[in-house]
């Protein structure tokens, strides 16, 4: 009896070491990602050069951006990637400390693993973890109204503290609260569409010279054939998606002219046939003509530049298509398919339309005064090189996400490392209640989450135990808002230093970290499919 017991146990051995080691080398994977980007949180996080292989050299100091341009091979390193894109479309904002969070977390995890703890268990009180860590945070949050502008700057100008351009914070805040503010619809509150604000890149000048404009930019030059108008006032504008030139048969073909009086002909035609359409669209009042790029042929010749320039209208060509859209929403008209179509009720009308010299050269094209106008909104973005240029336009839509997400979820949460302490005592305190392994795990969890406070204290220079030990400290004596207060270099209340953030940042940073670290722990093999 004793030798069947016997045998039967040793038939039932089964192998969990390729499990673990696969569990492990993913884990370490995707550790090694975090650590990549980790150096970069914070108001003094260092930034990241990215050479890609086309030769391009990005600086940049935005979690999402770095990741995205690094090529990960690993197929667990990929998900967090994936995890601070997700950020970026949830949040805009938190795209480095998401990754730093679930770094953490992955590395409680296989401490928890070597201990012997079944990973279901591990994932299961994650998942609790969690969803309590939440509450904690939604209790912490202080509400705050749209009608509040400061608020709102404080929190752009958080985000924008960290990144590069971090010494025009002063500017860009205010300009992509107010960029949002305008977009806002009164019917759908809630709802802020970003593609409603559009960004312009012109090289030159400095970040200073940025501006939001009321109407719309176009970053081209008017069209100067034949010597047309470059100002309009009291514009009526037409959108067009056709093309004003000779027509071309549809198929391959070449016509052998003869004789040159069937040549004159052919010419006569031609002029005809554009005169005919440069006629209709005077004919409507309309005094300015965007005009879609086309790929079937030229959208416009010089034959007809010239007769439009006779017609002083003034015309701004090769409009992209994806930009059709955004034009005909804040010009309030409709984009026009075809001449036969050409009616003046589908015009916009606009005070004024100018070009307008910038001082380094280039120029570019203003629209204001625009008639029930859509709610859009125009940011016209300088920078001296292209590096800093796409820097300030990466810190700027950031900026723009965080008050979006502060229409979207009215609460602030201060920032620097107070509400990841504060998590770190209340779920620490939560894990003595539970029973059995669970509370075992959700200590663990509860101490990683001082990962935050602990790199903010390390890229600013501090001692960051001798920093975190104090911050628990003050945590522990009923201190929600105290935080770590980089410029100084000591513990403060950071309320009122004006570091706060939306709360849909810190709670969206931790439920994506959890469900990512959650997928990485469920994975036990992988099976290579040629």
């Amino acid at each position: 009896m004793a030798a069947a017991a016997k045998t039967r146990s040793t038939e039932t051995f089964v192998d969990n070491k390729r499990k673990d080691d696969i569990r492990n080398a993913n884990i370490a994977a995707a550790q090694s990602v975090a650590n990549a980007v980790r150096t970069s949180l914070g108001p003094k996080g260092m930034d990241k050069m990215i050479s890609t292989s086309s030769g391009e050299v990005i600086i940049t100091n935005d979690g999402a951006t770095i990741l995205n341009k690094m090529e990960v091979l690993q197929p667990a390193a990929k998900f967090l990637v994936e995890l601070s894109k997700s950020q970026d479309v949830v949040a805009g904002d938190g795209t480095t400390t998401v990754v730093v969070i679930a770094g953490s977390l992955l590395k409680a995890s296989l401490g928890l693993l070597t201990s012997g703890i079944h990973p279901t268990i591990v994932s299961d009180s994650l998942h609790k973890a969690s969803i309590k860590a939440v509450e904690i945070l939604t209790a912490m949050a202080v509400p705050v109204e749209l009608s509040d502008r400061d608020s709102l700057v404080k929190s752009a100008s958080t985000s924008l503290n960290s990144k590069v351009v971090s010494q025009y914070s002063t500017l860009l805040a205010p300009l992509a609260v107010d960029a949002v503010l305008s977009v806002v619809d009164p019917e759908k509150p809630d709802l802020v569409d970003l593609k409603d604000i559009k960004i312009v890149k012109k090289l030159g000048g400095t970040v200073d010279d940025t501006e939001s404009i009321k109407g719309l930019i176009f970053d081209k030059k008017v069209s100067h054939a034949a010597g047309g108008p470059t100002r309009v006032e009291n514009a009526k504008i037409g959108v067009i998606q056709f093309q004003i030139s000779p027509p071309k048969t549809d198929i391959e073909q070449s016509i052998v002219v003869s004789d040159y009086s069937q040549m004159d002909r052919i010419l006569k035609e031609e002029r005809n046939y554009i005169l005919g359409m440069i006629k209709k669209i005077k004919a409507t009042g309309c005094n300015v003509l965007l005009i879609q790029k086309s790929i079937l042929r030229d959208a416009v010749t010089d034959l007809s530049l010239h007769y439009l320039a006779k017609a002083k209208i003034l015309v701004i060509k090769d409009i992209e298509r994806d930009e059709i859209e955004f034009i005909t929403k804040t010009l309030n008209c409709l984009p026009i398919s075809n001449i036969e179509h050409f009616r003046a009720e589908k015009l916009g009308y606009a005070d004024l339309v100018e070009e307008v010299p910038l001082g380094d050269g280039g120029k570019i094209v203003k629209i204001t005064g625009i008639k029930e106008m859509g709610r859009t909104t125009s940011v016209l973005v300088r920078g001296s090189n292209h590096l800093v240029l796409d820097e300030a336009e990466r810190s700027l839509h950031d900026a723009l996400c965080v008050v979006r997400c502060l229409v979207n979820k009215k609460f602030l949460i201060a920032g620097g490392g107070a509400p990841e302490i504060e998590l770190s005592r209340q779920l620490g305190a939560w894990a003595k209640v539970l029973q059995g392994m669970e509370g075992y795990c959700v200590k663990a969890f509860a101490e990683a989450l001082e990962v935050i406070p602990y790199t903010l204290a390390e890229n600013a220079g501090l001692n960051p135990i001798a920093i975190v030990t104090e911050l628990r400290n003050r945590h522990a004596q009923g201190e929600i808002n105290a935080g770590i207060n980089v410029r100084k270099g000591q513990i403060t209340n950071i309320l009122e230093e004006n570091v706060v953030q939306p709360l849909l940042v810190s709670t969206s940073a931790v439920t994506l970290a959890t469900e990512c670290v959650r997928m990485i722990m469920k994975i036990d093999d992988i099976v290579t499919v040629r």
